[in-house]
């Protein structure tokens, strides 16, 4: 009989804890998925150049396209309302004509460091200060929008 209220504690701790979940299918979640390949991209890119992995010219021209295509769709999954489970600041919404700035300065450095890995040979050296670009927009919207 001890194992009986045991058993409908361990039972609502799980069912509780399942409801921060976030819905992959909704407008947040799949922005932060976008957001997660973005990062995952953007961290073996920057792996490459600063020699935590061997800088493969190739994969380095994939990742960067890659990037550059995924910079250009999380902006479509901001509702006209923030979501309670979000990590947007209220600014998202308030300064939309801002915001939007932003991401399109975003979009344009990532297509400049697709520029950049046309030009051959690809290497760390010719594509770095276009990479840096690239992280210092990411920077600069998330300080200024993302709530930590």
């Amino acid at each position: 009989m001890k194992l009986m209220p045991l058993s409908l504690s361990l039972i609502a701790v799980f069912a509780l804890a399942g409801c921060d979940r976030i819905d992959p299918n909704s407008p947040l979640g799949k922005r932060k998925a976008i957001y997660q390949q973005m990062l995952d991209t953007k961290e073996d890119l920057g792996g490459m150049l600063r020699g935590r992995l061997a800088f493969d010219p190739q994969g380095f021209v994939s990742g960067a396209a890659k990037l550059d295509e995924l910079s250009r769709q999380p902006w479509q999954y901001y509702p006209e309302v923030k979501e309670d489970q979000s990590d947007a600041r209220d600014d998202v919404w308030q300064q939309q004509e801002r915001f939007n700035q932003m991401a399109r300065e975003l979009e344009a450095h990532t297509a400049a460091l697709v520029a950049a890995t046309a030009k051959v040979p690809v290497t760390a050296e010719s594509v770095a200060p276009a990479f840096q670009r690239v992280e210092d927009a990411c920077e600069a919207c998330h300080q200024k929008f993302r709530a930590y």
